[in-house]
């Protein structure tokens, strides 16, 4: 049995916003092969229940795989 070389990535996830002026806002961030930091996605949150809602809606689906095929087309 041959295993997977390439690791997996984490699932999208919502997280607080890092910078000051947008304090208590949250941002979903989509982890993508081959970089460091992961892809902001471009709506902020006023809670961690919207933020984390938005990545199971059609749009949040939609913006994840077209983040995805982007990345794997280099």
């Amino acid at each position: 049995m041959k295993k997977n070389k390439q690791p997996k990535l984490p699932p999208p996830y919502a997280a607080e916003v890092k910078d000051h002026r947008h304090s208590g806002t949250f941002e979903v961030l989509v982890p993508v092969p081959d970089r460091n930091k992961p892809v902001k996605a471009p709506p902020s949150f006023e809670t961690l229940q919207a933020a984390e809602n938005w990545i199971h809606s059609p749009e949040g689906k939609e913006f994840i795989a077209d983040t995805m095929e982007e990345a794997r087309k280099g």
